[in-house]
């Protein structure tokens, strides 16, 4: 007898206790509340790997009824815009160009309205001719590059303005005063040392040795040389095409064979620069070395 009752006991024991009265009995029409795995609120870690932090980005939870606002399309960048004034020098834009022109127009004033016996003084005293070029060549170089043979009214004043501006703006002020006066310099020396030798071996009287020579217009001519280098094709060769045409005409015409001579010079000289100005404008802040490319080819 003590040994079934033991032996109820250990089974009792081993069932564990028995189920309150009613427990995991779900009345009729009543919902099971159903616990939630303890996971369940965690985000999906599927495509995670293991040990690589940050691998989660920004996750975007959509809120009902919220509805997101639209992106207004962006603006196209107009291809070209035409901006009339920037062909024009201005003090902050093309200081070199702008300063420089002022100087010419003071000296065009000077020569339109001073005494004739003063202007022809200041005129022979900054000739690069032969006997200056002996003495004071330094000083009559750059002096003779203040005046405007012809005056104001010359075609050279327009081109100096469109130029030296648009070249300005693409290799800055020191460059383009540097092709300006190698092409002033160069240009003046090609045409006046032969001058010189042919008085000397008794081709040319001694007054050529003192012949009036001053002007901007080799320096023009070598800026527009060094400014088509810069241009695209279609620009480039149509401006060469022109401005050697019209010198090449001067030229033939055999009015004064050795300044135009010397423009066609300059004008080579410009274009020999064109290696030194491609590198110069594809520099930061300048034109890019694609746009460059292109416009070399």
């Amino acid at each position: 007898m003590e040994r079934s009752e033991v032996a109820a006991r250990a089974s009792e024991d081993m069932a564990g206790p028995a189920p309150e009265p009613g427990a995991g009995v779900v009345a009729e029409g009543s919902t099971a509340a159903v616990q939630p795995p303890p996971d369940a609120c965690l985000p999906a870690v599927s495509g995670l790997l293991d040990g690589l932090p940050k691998q989660r980005g920004s996750m975007s939870v959509p809120v009902p009824g919220l509805v997101p606002a639209a992106v207004p399309p962006a603006a196209p960048e107009p291809r070209f815009r035409i901006r009339p004034w920037r062909l024009l020098p201005t003090p902050t834009g093309t200081p070199f160009t702008f300063g420089y022109a002022a100087v010419l127009a003071v000296t065009s004033l000077v020569t339109e309205y001073a005494d004739p016996a003063l202007v022809h003084s200041l005129l022979q005293g900054s000739s690069t001719d032969v006997a200056h070029l002996v003495h004071t060549p330094v000083l009559v170089l750059l002096a003779s590059a203040l005046w405007i043979a012809g005056g104001i009214a010359s075609p050279y004043v327009l081109g100096f303005l469109l130029v030296m501006t648009a070249l300005e703006r693409r290799v800055g002020g020191l460059r383009t005063a540097g092709v300006f006066l190698l092409g002033h310099v160069l240009a003046t020396l090609a045409t006046e040392l032969p001058v010189g030798l042919a008085v000397l071996v008794g081709h040319l009287p001694d007054s050529s040795l003192h012949r009036l020579d001053y002007g901007i217009s080799f320096g023009v001519a070598a800026g527009t040389g060094a400014l088509a280098g810069l241009l695209s094709p279609w620009l480039r060769w149509p401006l060469l095409g022109l401005f050697g045409g019209m010198l090449v005409q001067d030229l033939l015409a055999f009015t004064d064979p050795m300044t135009e001579w010397g423009h066609l010079m300059a004008l080579a000289i410009g274009v020999a620069t064109w290696p030194v100005l491609r590198r110069w404008a594809s520099t930061p802040g300048r034109p890019s070395a694609q746009a460059l490319k292109r416009a070399s080819a």
